[in-house]
């Protein structure tokens, strides 16, 4: 059945990818919308990216894979985006003086993929918010 929808394990792949994606880039504009500043907006961003365990989902993803999904022409529109959406808050947040001028928008990118560990007796929301509280202390002038 799923190849009725999708021709071939390539197209399964980049549809996956463009959902993901999407979603992603759908959380970044949110964030950009809704936070009052570019610095908590990047702070909200990154969140969500821990909350959804970007990291162990960027670990899963073999080498290969990445690379086909980094070079798929369907997928640079979305992957454009991203990357435009968070270079703009990562410049406007340098303009106004709250995030640190040696940060870049490719240390946002590395952040997304963070991965967190939780001990066994604590929640995961948890550890999110200890290691988020204290890498965005870090990313502060």
């Amino acid at each position: 059945t799923l190849y009725r929808r999708f021709p071939d394990r390539g197209a399964l792949i980049t549809a996956a990818a463009h959902s993901y994606l999407s979603a992603l880039s759908d959380l970044a504009a949110t964030a950009e919308r809704e936070a009052p500043t570019p610095f908590e907006a990047l702070t909200r961003f990154l969140r969500a990216c821990a909350e959804l365990r970007l990291g162990a989902l960027a670990a899963a993803i073999e080498p290969t894979l990445h690379a086909d999904i980094k070079a798929d022409p369907a997928l640079a529109e979305v992957r454009a985006t991203i990357t435009d959406r968070i270079a703009r808050l990562t410049t406007q947040a340098h303009d106004d003086g709250t995030l640190r001028p040696d940060v870049t928008s490719a240390d946002i990118g590395r952040l997304m993929t963070l991965q967190i560990y939780a001990t066994p007796d604590e929640p995961y929301p948890t550890a999110v918010n200890r290691v988020l509280d204290l890498l965005l202390d870090g990313l502060r002038p």
